[in-house]
This record gives structure tokens, C-alpha cells and sequence, in this order.
């Protein structure tokens, strides 16, 4: 059964049609306003708010901390500054992708982990022998997304300080403003989802309510909204950033050896580092980068307009595409009807006016400007439609990095 997040009180008035989604057990809100594009435009042209507390969370620390993270990561945990936040892949023995998230190193031997799956297990496992404390702080930690242009401004306002020096993928604590002697304090790192400028809140749970309620206050003069997740697939898609269980299956659920990825599969090469301590999975993607590299790869692809006009008209319709992001796999084959992957997640992107997709296709075929056809189904008639591989993010706005 699904419970609410600590914001769940502020977010359940809000959400009047009652589109709800189980998101690691919370709810999460699938859309508030009447329609998800409402959303989307207050992340690309204002500000929004995302409740982004379902996240798995865990509090490292101790002496071996640093030895722990660079055991576990294919990032080069020594390299990492305090008050910098990593994103990273970890992976099996065997190399493949257990999971995806941000690891931000708040103390020398203190750090934040966020995992899309529960990862307790597969840390305690990997910290034997090592002198480091591992605790579970989904719960009594709550984080909220504040992303858009005017992001921000609004952060400003509620702090009373300026934030235009906290680079991209940085971290820095804060406290709401006000005369109060026990003021409200939360960390700040400037990351996000959606591929804007964008930073993520995070903030003992007990104190959450109050952050929300001085975010809305301040950020009224600033068009803020609350946005859910179908606002967010359409902007993470654009941005290129994949999800598990859509774009690729964690290790630890593959059935099949087709449903296990390893980082270079997934665009995550340059996040891997061959010259650092040993780490899970490294000779296996050692050995695999001997042989080549993987036969597959993950690439953007942008589907021709013109051959999607002419699946609908082949059945007397215009055409009308959905407004929201799709995760629903479909094969994606060369022009004599070879099938070489499948797109794992597309969407229409209002900004580009273009329908754009992730997709995981044999490395022959994944060259920038390879020409790919994708079956697209009208009224249960399969057809194809012509697509163009396309470098990653589809858009790639410099607000997020300044």
C-alpha cells in the first residue's frame, strides 16, 4: 500500500483530479494541473516544484567511507571534492548496471547516496572488512526538485542569500530566512532531472512543510508550480537522461542476459574509470572494452514528421500524438527490415516540435546521422517510420550549467 511523503498534507489539496502513482511505495503525483503540459511549461518557462522524496536514500560515513564509495562506484571516489556531487552507475561482478544515482560528498568520511532501487543489501555487503557506517535515510529525509528558469530567484528569495556561485553538480547548505533563532536549515545541490537550471532540496522530513509553504510563498511572484511525474518524463527525455526499468533493467531483475547493460552500453563510458582502486565490475568491463566495446549503444533518435503524417493518413486521420512521454518499448529496424534495438522511451518535445526517443541499437548502426526506421502502430495497423540517430540531449540549455 502506498503512504505519502512528508510534502504529501501540502501536495493532496493541490492534486484535484487525483492522479496519483506508486512511486517506491509513496504516492506520487502523476499530474496536478488539469493538463501535464501546464507542468511542463512552468519547468521550461518558470519554475516547478517536484517532490522527489520516494528517492532511496543512504548516509555514509566513518573512517573507510571514501574506501567503501570507490569500492562500490566506477567513478574515482578520491578525486571527488567535499561539497561536490557525483552521478554515477555501480555495477555487478559481471559489469552490469545495478543501478544509477548522485552520490554528493557532504564531509570528508559524510556522504548522500540516492538509488531508484532499495541498494541497503548490495552497500552492507560490499562494505566487509571496512570501518563505515551505512544508514538508511529515505524516510527521514525529504527533497524536493525546484526546477526552471526562475529556480533561481525563488531559491534566493527564501534564503536570503545569493546563489549565482554553486556550480553545476555542487552542493551547499542553507537555512529559510527569517528572525527566528532556530531557522530552518537544508542542503541545496545544484542538480535536477529535466536538463534545466535546477537545484534539489534536501531536508529533515519533520521541517518539510515548512520549506514547501516558503517556496509557494516566494515563488507566487515567480508563476511557481507544483509539477508530477508525466511533466517529468517529457523533460527528462529531451534531456536525454534514461531511467531504469524503461530505458534499461536493473541487473538484479534481468531474466534474461538481453535485459543486463553494462555503463557503455548506457552513454555512462565517461563515468567509468579504469585507472582507480579495483571496483565491482571493473575487469569484466575491462574484458569487455578488449573485445571492442559492446555491441549495442544507447543513442537519441528523432522520428521524421512527414513519415508520421503518413501513418495516420493511411487510415483517414490526422494526426494526434499524446502529450505524454511514452515508455513502452518498440523495435527499431535498418531499411531492409533488419531489427538492430528497440526505443525504450520517447516523447514529444513542445520546445524542439519534434517526436525524439532513447534507444538502444547495435553498435554498426548507432553513428550520429544513421538512418533508422522505428514501427509505429494507428488504429492497430503496424507500419515504420523513418528516424535519424541524433546526439545526446535532444536539448541542451547552457542556464543549466550557469
Amino acid at each position: 500500500m502506498s503512504v505519502g511523503t512528508a510534502f504529501f498534507r501540502r501536495e493532496s489539496p493541490l492534486n484535484r483530479k487525483l492522479i496519483w502513482r506508486d512511486w517506491a511505495g509513496y504516492y506520487a503525483a502523476g499530474s496536478y494541473a488539469d493538463a501535464s503540459d501546464i507542468e511542463y511549461n512552468a519547468i521550461r518557462n518558470a519554475v516547478a516544484v517536484i517532490d522527489v522524496s520516494p528517492l532511496f536514500k543512504y548516509e555514509i560515513s566513518g573512517p573507510d567511507a571514501i574506501r567503501f564509495v570507490d569500492r562500490v562506484i566506477t567513478r574515482d571516489a578520491t578525486r571527488q571534492q567535499v561539497n561536490q556531487v557525483y552521478y554515477t552507475p555501480w555495477c555487478d561482478e559481471h559489469g552490469k548496471v545495478i543501478d544509477d544515482g548522485t552520490l554528493t560528498r557532504l564531509e570528508e568520511s559524510r556522504y548522500r547516496w540516492t538509488a531508484a532501487d532499495p541498494s541497503l543489501r548490495w552497500f552492507h555487503l560490499n562494505a566487509t572488512g571496512l570501518d563505515v557506517r551505512i544508514e538508511e535515510t529515505t524516510e527521514s529525509t525529504a527533497a524536493l526538485a525546484l526546477q526552471g528558469p526562475m529556480s533561481r530567484n525563488v531559491l534566493e528569495a527564501v534564503t536570503g542569500e545569493s546563489f549565482a556561485d554553486l556550480r553545476y553538480f555542487r552542493h551547499r547548505p542553507a537555512k529559510l530566512k527569517g528572525r527566528s533563532a532556530n531557522k530552518v536549515a537544508f542542503d541545496v545541490t545544484r542538480t535536477g532531472y529535466t536538463g534545466d537550471l535546477g537545484y534539489e532540496l534536501w531536508i529533515d522530513a519533520s521541517k518539510a512543510e515548512r520549506l514547501w509553504d516558503a517556496l509557494f510563498d516566494a515563488g507566487r511572484a515567480f508563476g511557481i508550480r507544483p509539477a508530477g511525474i508525466l511533466a517529468l518524463d517529457v523533460v527528462r527525455v529531451e534531456a536525454g537522461l534514461i531511467l531504469i526499468e524503461a530505458d534499461y533493467t536493473s541487473v538484479r531483475h534481468a531474466l534474461i542476459p538481453e535485459q543486463a547493460y553494462s555503463p557503455f552500453e548506457l552513454g555512462m563510458g565517461r563515468l567509468v574509470s579504469f585507472d582507480k582502486a579495483e571496483f565491482v565490475g571493473k575487469r569484466a568491463l575491462m574484458a569487455e572494452q578488449a573485445r571492442g566495446g559492446p555491441a549495442r549503444r544507447l543513442v537519441g533518435l528523432t522520428l521524421d514528421w512527414k513519415g508520421i503524417e503518413e501513418a495516420f493518413a493511411r487510415q483517414g486521420l490526422s494526426p494526434a500524438l499524446s502529450p505524454l512521454a511514452s515508455r513502452d518499448a518498440v523495435p527499431v529496424f535498418t531499411e531492409r527490415d533488419r531489427q538492430v534495438g528497440k526505443m525504450t522511451s520517447s516523447a514529444w518535445s513542445p520546445i524542439l516540435k519534434q517526436l525524439v526517443g532513447l534507444a538502444s541499437v547495435d553498435a554498426k548502426v548507432s553513428d550520429t546521422g544513421s538512418e533508422l526506421w522505428v514501427e509505429w502502430t494507428v488504429e492497430a495497423h503496424r507500419g515504420k517510420v523513418r528516424a535519424t540517430v541524433t546526439p545526446l540531449p535532444f536539448l541542451d540549455l547552457p542556464r543549466k550549467r550557469t
